[in-house]
């Protein structure tokens, strides 16, 4: 089974659900489908992407919302459908959150790369021929024009560890109160935030220490580097931080930030 990329999008990206920005749409997809939870699918960027199917398969699309079309007919968000072979599926700009999630039965290849024009996509063998009987509640994407609310808790200090990780009362009041917006410049590593500059607040001999002896980098952290301006890690992050990690961000809301729009604003409450 497989498909060919007619026209990438700004970037399409084939991998598993412990890589995508946006786990719960990918895991979603692969449920409606009754796919393994660690079955690959592809994360679509804004919208751009053709996808003809040169054999018949059986796909659902979630995450962000806009319009999709199949052969020229509107395609359902949040739902398992069939697609016969040399049927075309066109995803248009995404109207709210950012990033699409294809999930097609039997699941993805996994090239490790982004896709690119005239790429071929291979599908797995899938496991039946029905759907799952089971509902699965709809996630709604992400309003542009809305605040993206995320809680987030102080990152504990180590035993033993030499780099100082709690922030002043001060410091945390500011982080958990002031707005903040996502930069244009976040990508996959990290979602940069913009606003007043928070206090880096360590020592230099802290600082050297921090540089010497990164730690590890948790998925959510936020990073203080010495911009002042905090750095959620996300899914591409390196294995460790050469700056503070002085919280981070609850399990249950990371994939909202893995939804939100450069521009948007975001609310970290502590």
């Amino acid at each position: 089974m497989s498909a060919v990329v007619v026209v990438p999008g700004t970037l399409t990206l084939a991998l598993k659900p412990d890589q995508a920005l946006d786990r719960k749409s990918l895991h979603l997809a692969n449920a409606l489908l009754g796919n393994p939870e660690h079955a690959a699918g592809l994360e679509v960027l804004v919208g751009g992407l053709k996808l003809r199917f040169v054999t018949g398969a059986a796909v659902a699309v979630t995450g962000a919302e806009g319009v999709v079309t199949l052969n020229g007919s509107e395609f359902p968000l949040n739902k398992a459908v069939r697609v016969a072979p040399g049927a075309v599926l066109d995803f248009g700009p995404a109207l709210f959150g950012i990033r699409y999630y294809v999930g097609v039965q039997g699941g993805v290849s996994v090239p490790g790369e982004a896709l690119s024009a005239g790429a071929s996509v291979t599908f797995g063998k899938p496991h039946g021929q029905g759907f799952p009987e089971a509902n699965h509640p709809a996630r709604r994407a992400l309003d542009p024009e809305r605040p993206v609310v995320a809680r987030v808790s102080r990152m504990p200090e180590g035993p033993g560890d030499p780099q100082a990780r709690t922030i002043d009362a001060g410091t945390w009041l500011r982080l958990t109160t002031e707005p903040w917006t996502l930069s244009q410049e976040s990508d996959r590593v990290g979602a940069r935030l913009m606003g007043r500059p928070l206090e880096v607040g360590q020592t230099a001999p802290a600082s050297e220490s921090q540089a010497a002896h990164p730690q590890p980098l948790p998925l959510g952290a936020v990073v203080l580097p010495p911009s002042g301006l905090p750095v959620i890690a996300l899914a591409g992050r390196p294995a460790a931080a050469k700056s503070p990690v002085i919280a981070v961000v609850r399990d249950e809301d990371l994939d909202l930030i893995g939804q939100a729009r450069p521009g948007q604003m975001v609310h970290l409450l502590g």
